[in-house]
């Protein structure tokens, strides 16, 4: 495909791209090179927590773009300091390392937690990861997700992950040996199919690993930054974890990540972490918009009702269709289809007019839904209306 008398054969093909392109954004809208809308409940996979062009993002943007970039991470900044402490402030965490990524993000806790191990456990550096777990896309997090068919895909993989159940106690405890420094998961598996951890799962978890001297790592890439309806979804289970991963939400849009973990955790020395853009001032006054934003109790209280409300609708498409149901936690939720028709769905979805509707399907019996955290309950009755008259249709 041609845009502008450039070739899309330009870019590397790691993925099916549709025929369009985005040009613009506005709330829960996108629009192609036609100016075709799309009502968007993707969002980037969770990324723009307030939508496409929030004003807090473009104003922070602007402003700091006029007063300093990039000085080097071998510097302080305001930006950066101003967010470490919005993140402490509202957490169990006392410190905090910024990345660009949720891999580069996860990829941190597994060095810090097997630094930890070096330090003080003998040298164990196994990390008790789940099946169906998705962790980023570098060697180590692919290695660490159990995600099928990633353990042969760029094998040899990084050694040290054994993978147990899901909301399964017994099947930790039973992976946990000499070499054992950490279990890591995800409070809400996204790429799984949208399935939260149970609470009594949580809090067991946390008591085992209190109990056999190990740490606890929570991946909040995806379900973090008010996602559930609670600015951090460990804190759904009243749990202290070691050790927590953020990225998507923290950025609205833009590349933040950040690693935080308590204090007696932190064992990094100078030269063990690093990175040229960590913490840079352009992208962490972006993530300071967004903390003040989203923290506000008013705020997180919208979310839980509009997931509340997102939920009853859902439920109500189910029983119409004869679906399998809908789950999730907040505005990350997924409606359980009866089949395998989750990407014909989505492809369809696209093609509508006048207007599009943008899908996610993680697996192909079921949709999973990631609007702005700020979406409106009429767009979620348009969305619903939409889908409504998608399920009508014999997809082939």
């Amino acid at each position: 495909m041609d845009y502008k008398g450039f070739s899309t054969d330009s870019l590397m093909f790691i993925t099916t791209r549709p025929d369009l392109v985005f040009e613009r954004g506005r709330g829960a809208y996108l629009y192609d090179q036609h100016g075709k809308a799309y009502l968007d409940f993707v969002q980037g996979w969770a990324v723009n927590c307030l939508g496409h062009c929030p004003p807090e993002i473009s104003e922070a943007l602007v402003n700091q773009a006029g007063q300093l970039i990039n000085p080097s991470p071998a510097f302080y900044n305001g930006p950066m300091i101003e967010l470490a402490g919005l993140l402490t402030a509202n957490s169990c965490f006392d410190r905090v390392f910024f990345a660009n990524t949720g891999a580069e993000a996860n990829e941190g806790a597994i060095k810090l937690a097997r630094k930890w191990g070096r330090v003080h456990k003998d040298g164990a550096y196994e990390i008790i990861t789940f099946d169906h777990s998705f962790h980023g896309r570098t060697l180590a997090t692919m290695s660490a997700s159990g995600k099928d068919g990633w353990d042969t895909l760029y094998a040899p993989q990084v050694p040290g992950f054994p993978k147990a159940t899901y909301n399964d106690l017994a099947s930790v405890e039973a992976l946990i040996g000499p070499d054992t420094v950490a279990v890591m998961l995800e409070p809400v598996q996204g790429e799984g199919g949208v399935i939260p951890a149970d609470p009594s799962f949580m809090s067991a978890l946390r008591e085992l690993t209190r109990e056999r001297g190990i740490l606890l790592i929570v991946d909040e890439v995806q379900s973090g930054m008010g996602r559930t309806g609670t600015l951090f979804a460990y804190q759904h289970s009243g749990i202290t974890p070691d050790i927590m991963t953020l990225a998507k939400g923290i950025g609205g849009g833009v590349p933040l990540a950040a690693l935080l973990a308590r204090e007696e955790i932190c064992c990094f020395v100078p030269g063990d972490q690093g990175g040229t853009y960590n913490g840079n001032p352009l992208m962490a006054a972006v993530g300071v918009a967004i903390m003040k934003r989203i923290a506000n109790p008013d705020f997180l209280a919208d979310v839980v009702a509009k997931g509340n409300y997102l939920s009853r609708r859902l439920l109500e498409l189910s029983a119409r269709h004869g679906l399998c149901g809908e789950r999730g936690c907040g505005l990350l939720r997924a409606l359980v289809l009866d089949d395998g028709r989750g990407p014909k769905i989505v492809a369809a979805a696209q093609l509508l007019q006048p207007m599009g509707l943008l899908l996610n399907s993680p697996r192909p019996n079921l949709l999973r839904f990631m609007p702005a955290l700020n979406v409106a309950e009429s767009e979620i009755d348009q969305m619903i209306a939409l889908l409504d008259g998608l399920l009508t249709i014999d997809l082939g």
